[in-house]
């Protein structure tokens, strides 16, 4: 798939959206305005996720504004500092304070971090005339297109303070739904870990010992001990190879995971499916999708360039691409609830509230409800999940090692039962 060519001078956008054949694509075009790179790219048999203005580049040897410092430590700036930064700016300008003002404060309240050069990047880029959304635009690391949109249609109906509270707010539900969801799926993972260390202790070091001890029995040892014995000399010997074996791996799965976008999607397919926590994740993508579309509806922006939005925002590729197929039905006439219950990925209460929601007059609501309904349904499968897993998991780790504590007293037993 060739990426589309710079055919007149104009602003840079960085866009990602899928081809003909569904596969993800990105790249950065070069238009007059954001309509006219939209047009291009559709031309091209792109269907559009995200389009958003794309970081200036360094010339004739001088950074460009808000380019190089945006960029550098960048890894260092976390979505709660993004999410304080926003709340801090939303309460400054509805005080009455002057933006550049507001974001003076904003730089001297940050330090000398990597927030603080991003937000100095940022007000260097108002000070010269653009709009605040321009600025953000230009830092598409920590400033999405959905919150550059939101931005933008704020600056337009003269409601930024409003609408920064209210992106604050969505970020914030977003922050914690993120959160609980890791906490949910990383308790298990991290108690396996703890029983695989404690595993692996056992066999390196206390095995050998009890081997060296039942070395002068002059018996023959029970099948167990030595089966686990031979596990233990095994691991000795293997255990540099493993541990390599594991590093490469991970190494090989990190490249493909950012490399072949098929694995990917793929993979967020699967995962939706899983039979345990598929559920979980199911919802809380929904309670994702339907809290981002809340906003961008209420925040006055177009039906059909809210849903374009969504897709790039989603999060997954299942939803991701249902959004793109509302947006087409939609745009030929089909209502947004029949064109969601088409898709087959929402369940049927979303679509009926949807549906309310439209007849009322509503939309942004009762989207907002649904958003609400599934983070509870959250909150319950997380809490349930924990409960769940801990016995399970008690139970588990009780059968390993004590059948590792079994086997290795085993002929301790039968020592004391013959003497």
């Amino acid at each position: 798939m060739p990426v589309p060519e710079r055919s007149s001078p104009g602003s840079a956008f960085q866009w990602q959206g899928l081809d003909r054949h569904g596969q993800a694509r990105h790249g950065v075009l070069h238009a007059t305005d954001a309509t006219t790179a939209r047009s291009a790219l559709r031309r091209q048999g792109i269907r559009v996720a995200r389009l958003g203005a794309a970081p200036a580049l360094p010339a004739s040897g001088t950074r460009s504004p808000g380019t190089g410092r945006g960029s550098a430590g960048s890894r260092r700036i976390t979505e709660k500092q993004l999410v304080l930064f926003t709340r801090q700016l939303a309460t400054m300008l509805h005080a009455g304070l002057p933006l550049l003002q507001s974001l003076d404060i904003a730089i001297r309240g940050a330090g000398t971090g990597a927030l603080a050069a991003l937000l100095h990047a940022v007000r260097q880029d108002v000070a010269r005339g653009d709009s605040l959304s321009i600025a953000l635009g230009r830092h598409p690391r920590h400033f999405d297109t959905l919150f550059c949109n939101l931005v933008r249609a704020a600056e337009q109906a003269g409601l930024l303070d409003s609408m920064l509270e209210r992106i604050a707010g969505y970020r914030e539900k977003s922050l914690s739904l993120k959160g609980r969801v890791r906490a949910a799926l990383a308790y298990p993972c991290a108690v396996v870990l703890v029983a695989l260390v404690v595993t692996v202790v056992i066999m390196l070091w206390v095995v050998p010992a009890f081997e060296q001890m039942f070395s002068n029995f002059g018996a023959e040892l029970p099948l167990p001990t030595r089966i686990v014995m031979a596990t233990a000399r095994w691991l000795g010997h293997s255990w540099p190879a493993l541990l390599g074996a594991m590093a490469l791996a991970t190494l090989l799965g990190v490249q493909a995971w950012h490399r072949l976008p098929r694995l990917r999607q793929r993979a967020q397919r699967l995962s939706l499916r899983l039979p345990v926590f598929g559920r979980l994740l199911r919802q809380a993508a929904l309670a994702r999708w339907s809290r981002t579309f809340a906003t961008l509806f209420g925040a006055g922006i177009a039906l059909v360039d809210a849903l374009e939005t969504v897709a790039g925002a989603a999060g997954n590729v299942v939803h991701a691409e249902a959004s793109l197929a509302i947006r087409d039905a939609v745009r030929n006439g089909a209502s947004l609830h029949a064109a969601m219950e088409a898709t087959g990925v929402f369940p049927d209460l979303a679509v009926q509230m949807t549906a309310v929601g439209e007849e009322a007059g509503a939309l942004d609501t009762m989207l907002g409800k649904i958003a609400e309904l599934n983070e509870r349904e959250v909150d319950d499968a997380v809490t349930a999940l924990t409960s769940l897993m801990e016995p399970v998991i008690m139970a588990v780790l009780g059968l390993v090692i004590g059948g590792l504590v079994v086997a290795m007293y085993l002929p301790v037993f039968r020592l004391g039962a013959v003497t």
